[in-house]
């Protein structure tokens, strides 16, 4: 990772000095930070310089993120302070007696957290305009959203405020800010990283994983936080697969992949810059196949009555004790999902399986497919509404439009940033592949970075 410390370099201390007075300097501007972990930052990274001084040799090849700062949406736990997930009732919960499994996992691997960042109540959107904390504001245009719900994970590695973040993924929720916000973001397959210490939105649908400005550092990331979980402390969703490292494989190329480009659905739900994006990454890979997802509108809808019942489930005794202390909109949605017949969610759960049968059969074909992150680029903050082909629609639940059906099935993704398809601002293609296949996916955003068809610069904040 580009600001890992290397041995009579730089020390860690230094690079997470750099790191808290940039938060300082810019989270005015950008709204990310929830909590500036400043003592246990500057405390762990002492310990780390200190481990560095006496040891013999690089101890860069079994810490590769020696002395790197990273941050953590709320919803991950932190040692000592409430677990918040965006909400004003979790104020109220006790701290955290431990770090979540992914956060002790990156500083096993040298990494040393600086805070914790801003989401939408509850993961429950796409836009990051929260009201109990303030909206995240896209580091590009602060006029403009970052997305969601990890908005502020996708907009700290943007403003240039961390090198690395941590985010969660239920419906769209790292690609479609790594979209808006011009950086890469990795959803892996559905079990593959421990969700332990996290606060969970739905269950059976919740992803964890990494954003960052490269390839490599996702990888390397993704690399450190894999492996199975200790008996006793394992997350029920988390399949217990051995560790496959992934950053070796990024120099292979895509020589002999098999790449098609989503039709039909994925390209009806794209607006003319989206399109531009994809197009463009697809020609630099030649991928001249059109792929027809088949089942993609049934498969979005029971995503939405799963979404919908589940996260209900989880809060209905403060919906029905303490509605007011809820978002608005977060409220509407849960009492909607709380009066949904129980036919209906067995039935999108059949759906569900139906659908990953049939998806599962075009990756017998297809190694890698390609389509759009997010309808459009960034909206304006408090926009209501977009237009996408004619046709009008409520931005906060449809900015996860083509993001929804691929995180539905658990498919890994890697969200790479486009430049130029609209006159400022980014936005990001899918890179998707079969379940377990994020070697694959990495490796096709590498190239692309290589080429220089993707890039993740730091915003100017202007």
């Amino acid at each position: 990772m580009a600001a890992a410390v290397r041995a009579n370099e730089v020390s860690a201390v230094a690079l997470v000095q750099a790191s808290l007075e940039r938060i300082a300097a810019t989270d005015s501007r950008v709204n990310a930070f929830t909590e500036v972990l400043q003592a246990r930052a500057l405390r762990r990274a002492s310990q780390v310089d200190v481990s560095l001084a006496s040891a013999h040799g690089d101890r860069t090849r079994e810490l590769p993120l020696l002395g790197v700062p990273f941050a953590v949406k709320n919803l991950f736990d932190i040692a000592g302070i409430a677990t918040l997930a965006g909400s004003k009732i979790e104020r109220e919960s006790a701290p955290a007696r431990s770090d979540a499994a992914l956060v002790r996992r990156l500083e096993s691997a040298g990494a040393v957290l600086v805070g914790a960042l801003n989401m939408d109540e509850y993961a429950y959107g796409f836009t990051t305009e929260n009201s109990h904390y303030g909206p995240v504001r896209n580091p590009h245009d602060g006029s403009r959203i970052a997305g969601g719900s990890s908005g502020g994970s996708g907009a700290a590695v943007a403003a240039g405020q961390v090198p690395l973040t941590l985010g969660s993924d239920t419906n769209g929720s790292i690609r479609v800010p790594a979209s808006l916000c011009g950086v890469f973001g990795l959803k892996p397959t559905f079990g593959r990283l421990p969700r332990t210490g996290s606060y969970p939105f739905i269950s059976s649908l919740d992803h964890l994983g990494p954003f960052a400005r490269s390839t490599r550092d996702l990888a390397l990331a993704y690399d450190a936080m894999q492996g199975p979980e200790s008996f006793g402390h394992r997350d029920p969703g988390c399949a217990q697969r051995d560790v496959e490292a992934v950053v070796k494989d990024l120099d292979l190329g895509t020589q002999g992949l098999r790449i098609g480009v989503l039709g039909g659905y994925f390209r009806e739900h794209a607006g003319p810059e989206a399109l531009v994006a994809v197009d463009r990454v697809a020609d630099a890979l030649g991928a001249v196949n059109t792929v027809m997802l088949p089942m993609v509108d049934a498969g979005r809808a029971a995503a939405f009555l799963i979404t919908n019942s589940e996260g209900a489930a989880l809060h209905l005794s403060d919906l029905r004790n303490r509605p007011h202390d809820f978002e608005p909109l977060s409220r509407d949605r849960f009492l909607a999902g709380a009066l949904l017949p129980a036919a209906w969610v067995a039935r999108a759960q059949r759906v569900r399986r139906a659908y990953a049968e049939a998806v599962a059969r075009v990756f017998e074909r297809y190694d890698i497919l390609l389509a759009a992150a997010t309808p459009s680029a960034a909206t304006p903050i408090g926009a209501e509404w977009f237009e996408i082909n004619g046709q009008r629609l409520p931005v906060r639940p449809n900015m996860g439009l083509l993001t929804q059906p691929i995180s539905c099935v658990g498919l890994p993704v890697c969200a790479v940033p486009v430049w130029g398809a609209h006159a400022t601002l980014p936005i990001g293609v899918q890179v998707i592949g079969a379940p377990w296949r994020e070697d694959l996916v990495l490796r096709v955003a590498a190239a692309l970075e290589a080429a220089g068809v993707v890039h993740a610069p730091v915003a100017a904040l202007n």
